[in-house]
């Protein structure tokens, strides 16, 4: 049994980094909604792959003033991509997060998953869905960008 749980696992791993393209670099554009101010933003974010499959991604955000409430977002996340076809990809993620609303400052993590579409060979769209942990201000974030591989 642990002989096929094992060649199960090399075969997955195989597939997996076939698909893999290290060392690749992609800037997107965001669009962004958060949860508990009902805050529209606007974001950048920087992906890179140092290893097969796992990307870094730091992003800036700016969301727009509503409800009296206005601020600026810096995340870094940590991606870990599954391609389910040649063009799709779905991936979990995680990571911290620093937030400025109306001078009050707030520290927390991210946790949410996100899918991405391969339009053209370097264009692609993405999605991502994520909870952000922070003390007296959880919030659902919910994002829609394009992103370029270099």
């Amino acid at each position: 049994m642990k002989k096929y749980i094992f060649m199960a696992i090399v075969a997955i791993a195989a597939v997996f980094n076939a698909h893999a393209e290290q060392g690749d670099v992609s800037a997107a554009a965001q669009f962004v909604y958060a949860s508990k101010h009902s805050m529209a933003g606007l974001g950048a974010q920087l992906q890179y792959e140092p290893i097969s499959n796992w990307r870094i991604a730091p992003e800036f955000i700016y969301f727009f003033e509503n409800d009296g409430w206005s601020g600026i977002n810096a995340n870094v996340n940590i991606h870990y991509v599954i391609p389910t076809s040649s063009s799709f990809a779905i991936y979990p993620l995680v990571g911290f997060n620093y937030g400025n609303y109306d001078s009050e400052n707030f520290f927390g993590a991210n946790v949410g998953l996100g899918a991405q579409y391969q339009i053209k060979e370097r264009l692609h769209f993405f999605t991502e869905e994520r909870i952000q942990i922070i003390k007296d201000f959880n919030q659902s974030v919910t994002f829609l960008g394009l992103k370029y591989t270099f």
